[in-house]
């Protein structure tokens, strides 16, 4: 299911909030009642007997107002305002009208001050403060205030997109930092809290479970490992706290899955063990420093599995290698599967993506890879990941057309020549077969060929001309299409059915 920042599949929108809506008490299961014993008086209603004790370290349902206790003082409300200039008048340059409706000398735009609210976790000494991106980013002032209602004026020290973390630090504030709990040990059936500021109404505490581990692939963020749960999060708690009966913080709340706006039981919160690396970075450096290892990855989809020959599909596929790059250095090639890390299973390119941007810049690390069915290992240096804006995207240009390649039925190639390359921005020494159409009812575009595409491989053959794409098709009849094409300045697989 895809997620967008305005919606989910056209209609289910994504609403970056965070933790908490009001919490109701819960009344104690109604026992028995004994009668006191008598003459002449039946014995006592036998009462259940109870259960194997829980496990060492695991806290019992009476322990909800105590843990609540315990982590509200150390949640606090975020507000922050920024100045936002209205849309210009098109009388502004008439003197007359430009005075009429309320310009300032020069014509300047008029501009009104939007206020957000959030919430954020006290997590060190000093007033420093965990709580999201998108809650202060782009804020001209942040304010923090207490559950006692008492207000400080807090200062950005960093902010990291694509986690959706951000540091804050609030000089004076006293308040208790929250100990982490080890995400990675949180258990699906878990209960927990989630705490925060609910529709700016005050601060606010439910209870609910952890209902999965581990969600990925969602598009919500570049970083994703989210800890789903059913526990209240509704729009203003950004940034909340998402904790365990032992006081301990498990997550911070950052979105929730909604048709409405509000919380249909779906809520979802970045595991402390992801934010862990991204706060100390940040303290330490004012911003996250990530590890690069210089591979475009993608998932292994079971039709990309089966076109390929592999067991199952799981591992992270390179679809392109960065030219000087640790990869590149390392010999690692487009179509390699990277299966562990250390030892490690890697089971999605999500997860590979993760144990990398935290593993370190300069850590030697060793790759299991599977390449043309052949298990092999590669060590590689990680680098520090550039700082480099994602490509814009570019339709195919309009003009030359080529014959229609067979078998891929409902799509049209030509050549990539260099005039059409410099068009597309592509590197003057580029070549393949460029996409000029794909018929929308056709298996190539459900499979995802889209126009623009420039084919460059083909059942892992190189393709530098639309005649050598047709050749590569024609001498693999029957069997899944398997192609790497170059797409937005990037590079990825796709598996097409048989002919």
């Amino acid at each position: 299911m895809g997620w967008t920042r305005g919606g989910l599949a056209g209609a289910v929108a994504v609403w970056a909030l965070l933790a908490g809506a009001s919490c109701r008490g819960l009344d104690p299961p109604a026992g028995d009642a004994e009668e006191p014993p008598g003459a002449g008086t039946e014995a006592p209603v036998a009462r259940p007997s109870p259960g194997p004790p829980l496990p060492p370290g695991t806290a019992s349902l009476a322990d909800v107002p105590e843990a609540a206790a315990v982590v509200t003082p150390s949640v606090v409300n975020v507000s922050t305002s920024r100045r936002v200039e209205e849309p210009r008048s098109p009388f502004g340059m008439d003197p007359f009208l430009r005075d009429f409706f309320g310009f300032g000398p020069g014509g300047d735009a008029p501009s009104r001050t939007a206020v957000s609210l959030g919430s954020g976790v006290v997590v060190g000494n000093g007033g420093t403060i965990l709580t999201n991106a998108h809650v202060v980013a782009e804020a001209d002032e942040v304010l923090v205030s207490t559950p006692a209602g008492r207000e400080y004026r807090a200062e950005v020290v960093g902010v990291d997109p694509p986690s959706d973390l951000a540091v804050i630090r609030a000089p004076g504030l006293d308040a208790p930092p929250l100990p982490f709990a080890d995400s990675d040990a949180v258990r699906v059936g878990e209960t927990v809290l989630a705490v925060g500021n609910p529709f700016g109404v005050g601060q606010t505490v439910t209870m609910g479970i952890v209902s999965a581990t581990g969600r990925a692939r969602m598009g919500i963020r570049t970083y994703e490992d989210f800890i789903q749960t059913d526990a209240a999060i509704n729009p203003g708690n950004s940034g909340g706290a998402l904790v365990n009966l032992r006081g301990e913080l498990v997550g911070i709340n950052t979105a929730i899955l909604s048709k409405s706006g509000g919380f249909q039981g779906m809520g979802f919160a970045i595991p402390v063990n992801l934010a862990r690396p991204v706060m100390d970075s940040i303290l330490e450096h004012g911003r996250m420093i990530r590890a690069w290892l210089g591979v475009q990855i993608q998932e292994v989809t079971p039709e990309l599995a089966d076109a390929m020959g592999l067991a199952e599909a799981e591992g992270a596929l390179v679809a392109a290698v960065e030219e000087g790059s640790p990869a590149d250095a390392a010999g690692l090639r487009p179509g390699d599967l990277i299966v562990s890390v250390d030892g490690v299973a890697v089971g999605s390119a999500a997860r590979l993506r993760l144990i990398v941007s935290g593993a370190g810049v300069g850590t030697p690390v060793e790759l299991g890879l599977v390449r043309d069915g052949r298990p092999l290992d590669a060590r590689v240096v990680l680098g520090e990941l550039p700082g480099q804006e994602a490509p814009r995207g570019r339709s195919a240009p309009r003009g030359e057309e080529g014959e229609e390649a067979r078998p891929l039925g409902g799509v049209r190639v030509t050549d990539l020549t260099p005039s059409l390359a410099r068009q597309l921005g592509l590197p003057p020494d580029v070549r393949g077969a460029l996409v000029l159409r794909v018929d929308p009812a056709s298996p190539a575009f459900e499979a995802g060929l889209r126009e623009g595409d420039v084919v460059v491989e083909a059942h892992r053959r190189d393709v530098r001309s639309a005649a050598d794409l047709r050749r590569a098709l024609e001498e693999a009849p029957g069997r899944r299409t398997v192609l790497r094409v170059v797409r937005d300045g990037g590079s990825l697989y796709l598996a097409l059915p048989p002919s």
